[in-house]
Order: C-alpha cells, then structure tokens, then sequence
C-alpha cells in the first residue's frame, strides 16, 4: 500500500531527521521530555514487591513488553528508577538501544534504562514510536559511541532533535500505528509459530528414525527401558562408555605456576548450538604446553553441552576441526566415538529419548540443569547394522533438508515483514508519510 506525503515541509535543520512537514515543530529533547532523576532507595521496603522492567523483558523494535517480574523476583536490590503508569522506559545501553515500552503500571526499571514522560505537547505514546524509528535508533547507537561507557547519556539525549506533529494529528498517527503494526506482528507471530512447528518436525522425524527405523513392518522387541519402548529386533543396545570416550574440558581461571603455556581457542555452550557450530566470537585460554593434546579435540568428536538452560542440555553437534587447535570449556563435553560413527551418535544424542536421559539424570535448580560425565556415558545407545545406520543417517539428512528450506522461506517473510514494520514507523513519525486519511477511514469503520 502506497501513502501520500504532505503537501508541503521545510528543513528540520538536522541532517539525520531530515525535511518534515511545514505545520510540525522541531524541539530539543529537554524541551518536551522529562526524565526521571534519582533512583529509588533499595531500602525502602515499599518497592521491593514492585513491578521491575528490565532490557531483557521487552521485545527489540516493537514496544512490546514480553514479561513482569517483581524486584524481590529478579534478585534487584539497587539502581531502580520509579516510573509511572503510561511512561515510556527506554534502555540506554548500546546492544538494546531499539527496547522500549509503555509501563502498563506503576513500576520499577533498571537503571540501564530511562524514565521518560512526554510533556508540552508530545504525547508518550508518540514519543513510543518515535524513540523506535530507525532515524533516531541510529543517532542513539551513533551518540552511545562517543562516551566511554556503551550507552547514551543524558546529556547526549537533551539535545537530540524531536518533531512533534499537533495533537490531534499524533492521535491519528499512534492509531494507525497500533493498528498496522498490530495486523504486521500478527503476521510475524504466525511465521514464527511456523518455524517453531518445523523445529518440532525435525525432532519428531529424527527421534522416530534413530529408534524404529524406515521399515514399519520390521520385528520389534521390548528395549527394557520403559521411555524407550520397543525397538527393531534386529538392533543392539549398549551404553555410551562401551563404544565411546568422554572428554570433559578445561576450566578457565586455573593457575599453572611454572609451567610453560600457550593460548588457544576454545568453545563455550554459546558456541555449541543445536546441530551447528557459532564461531562468529571464539574466546581464547591460557593453557599448560604439556596438557594440549589432552585437551585438543580431534575431527569427529561429538560435542555436547553440559548443562546451562535446559534447551542447552546434551545440545551439540560433530567438530569437523574447524579450528586447529582448538579445546572446549569444561562446560562443553567432548564424546570420541570408538566403534560407532560419529554422525549416527551425533543423532542418537539430539534424539527426543537421549534428551529425557539426560533430563532425567540431570542436576537441576530454578531453569538450570548439568549432567555429569559419568551419567552421560551410562546413556543407553541402538546399534542398528552400519548399513541400515547410513541410509538412516540419509534418510533423515534429505527430510530436514527439506524442512530447513521451508524454515529458511519463513525467516525470510518474518525479516521482509519486520522491515517493512520498521519502514512503516520510521515514515509516519518522521513525517515522510502522510497517514492521516488512512487514521480516518479506521475510526469511521470502526465506529
């Protein structure tokens, strides 16, 4: 859909913002935002139970607030602003820079974020959408680089540029916002749901393979394990230390005293996704000379999480010796297959029954579980012949090939739409669009 622009505008005076329409003022920050000064007395036992909003709990470009905890919930004891119901809070800090809502209450926010409340004119719910246009997210990223600390500051954001349209005209601009950009996350919302069903398929298609094989008229018989079930007659089943070793990793901090060292890289769980390796940032360890073959890891080692979230548990991949040399954290198992493929264990571990094992046989406190390097070997694996194992290896390869196809297509209707949600923003607030009509013909079907 096409929108006209205004019939006439005139320059902003800053090269950022641009030219906007004639009738709309052009304002300093400090004059039509107040920003909340002082933190709350982490004391006080009046705001303990109080709502606390933090970075972590809004979604990145939308203004959506995902969850709401209570300080005393999130462990909070200090360095809490108070806000108001129907303020803006704003995250300062660089890497979330696009994070903002509207407090749906009285509430607490952290202090990597800013109280905001639009006054003279502006009203919070524009300032919402403004703060979240592309234009002014690059100038925060831009100005949270000239100071030490990755944030911006108050005195850079005093002095920013804002426009502000008349009110009547910012009504009808936040109404055709929160409609269409309603309409756009209801779409985003459905991909997203896709890809999470594709996911699942996944899972399902691989754990149903590894365990009952290709051929559904096969003899089964009981495994003996009752959340395994039946399994082909002809398959063995034998525990993980009978066919593979388990090399856990290196802890950082350790101190080598004398001994001559050399520094490597090594993986953390962050490196170790589901099925694929994330060496975008691979950190580096002081390591002893003397202990590096030890350590190193060798092609066709599987590598397994050993705890973290529980999505993290037994989550890995097969190392392909993409750095040489390189070692694991002692948080991330290595399992070195001796007489099983490397790529048939790989599927046995991100199988639906070898992530209840683990689940099972796993440490767990509040969102956290690990398992330990002698309960992951007592992980019971089937052993289908070499040849059945390859064509199910094949089998499973060509299916999620598929599916990862049909997950790729989605992704990229969830980005064109997200950017097309950021375009929409950016347009109407800056100006660039002309929604006023468009607000118009909404409230009269509505009404």
């Amino acid at each position: 859909m096409s929108f006209p622009r205004y019939p006439k505008y005139k320059n902003s005076g800053t090269e950022w913002l641009g030219a906007v329409p004639t009738h709309w003022e052009v304002r300093q920050f400090q004059r039509c935002v107040f920003v909340t000064e002082g933190q709350v007395d982490p004391e006080d036992p009046r705001y303990s139970a109080m709502p606390l909003i933090a970075p972590n709990h809004i979604e990145g470009g939308t203004g959506r607030l995902l969850l709401l905890e209570s300080a005393i919930d999130q462990g909070a004891a200090s360095g809490k602003y108070l806000c108001k119901a129907g303020d803006v809070v704003y995250s300062k800090i660089r890497p979330a820079l696009r994070k903002a809502c509207i407090a749906p209450h009285d509430c607490l926010c952290s202090a990597d974020m800013y109280p905001l409340r639009g006054h003279i004119g502006l009203t919070n719910s524009f300032l919402l959408w403004f703060l979240l246009s592309d234009q002014f997210s690059a100038l925060a990223v831009l100005e949270s680089q000239r100071v030490a600390m990755p944030k911006i500051n108050r005195e850079s954001l005093k002095d920013i540029i804002l426009v502000v349209p008349p009110a009547n005209e910012q009504n009808k601009i936040i109404a055709f916002l929160d409609r269409e950009t309603t309409k756009l996350d209801a779409l985003i919302d459905e991909q997203r749901r896709l890809t999470e069903l594709l996911k699942e398929k996944c899972q399902a298609i691989t754990s149903h393979a590894v365990t009952k094989g290709l051929n559904p008229r096969v003899a089964m018989k009981p495994s003996g394990i009752d959340w395994l079930g039946e399994v082909p007659a002809h398959w063995g089943l034998v525990k993980l230390k009978r066919i593979a070793g388990v090399q856990t990793g290196m802890a950082k901090g350790k101190d080598h005293g004398s001994r001559a060292t050399i520094t490597v890289p090594y993986l953390r769980v962050a490196n170790v996704q589901d099925g694929f390796l994330d060496l975008e940032t691979v950190a580096r360890m002081e390591i002893p000379v003397s202990e590096l073959d030890r350590y190193a890891l060798k092609r066709g080692d599987v590598l397994m999480n050993e705890g973290g979230d529980f999505d993290k548990l037994g989550r890995g991949c097969v190392w392909d010796g993409q750095i040489e040399p390189c070692i694991t954290q002692n948080h991330v198992f290595a399992v070195r297959p001796r007489q099983v493929s490397s790529m048939w264990l790989n599927a046995i571990t991100g199988s639906e029954y070898a992530r209840f094992y683990f689940m099972t046989r796993s440490k767990q406190s509040t969102n956290l579980a690990s398992i330990s390097s002698t309960n992951l070997m007592e992980l019971p694996v089937l052993l289908p012949p070499v040849s059945e194992q390859e064509a199910i290896l094949s089998f499973v390869a060509k299916q999620i090939a598929c599916l990862d196809a049909l997950t790729a297509e989605a992704q990229r209707a969830i980005d064109l739409l997200q950017e097309h949600r950021s375009a929409l923003i950016s347009a109407a607030v800056t100006g660039q669009i002309d929604v006023r009509g468009q607000a118009d013909q909404q409230l009269a079907a509505a009404s």
